[in-house]
């Protein structure tokens, strides 16, 4: 019997157990380094970018105040209780 045939399985199942939780806020960068941000995302959004690093609360309030745009499909704004 090979005791090696299980090893990848548990070193799956610990992968996704030690994965980290996803942020709750993601702030989405503009396409290169000197772009402004283009929009703030819930966490789960569908719709962000590859450019998206995630955020504090705090951080995503203070986005949206100082216009950086609410991703119209996860609406962050609303989740954060900031409406226009």
């Amino acid at each position: 019997m090979d005791r090696r045939r299980g090893a990848p399985d548990a070193e799956r199942r610990r992968g996704i157990e030690e994965k980290p939780a996803p942020p709750d806020w993601l702030l989405e960068q503009g396409l290169n380094r000197h772009s402004p941000p283009v929009y703030v995302h819930t966490g789960d959004c569908w719709n962000t970018g590859k450019r998206s690093t995630g955020i504090a609360q705090e951080q995503a309030r203070q986005a949206i105040a100082v216009g950086v745009k609410a991703c119209p499909h996860c609406r962050p704004d609303s989740a954060l209780g900031i409406l226009d």
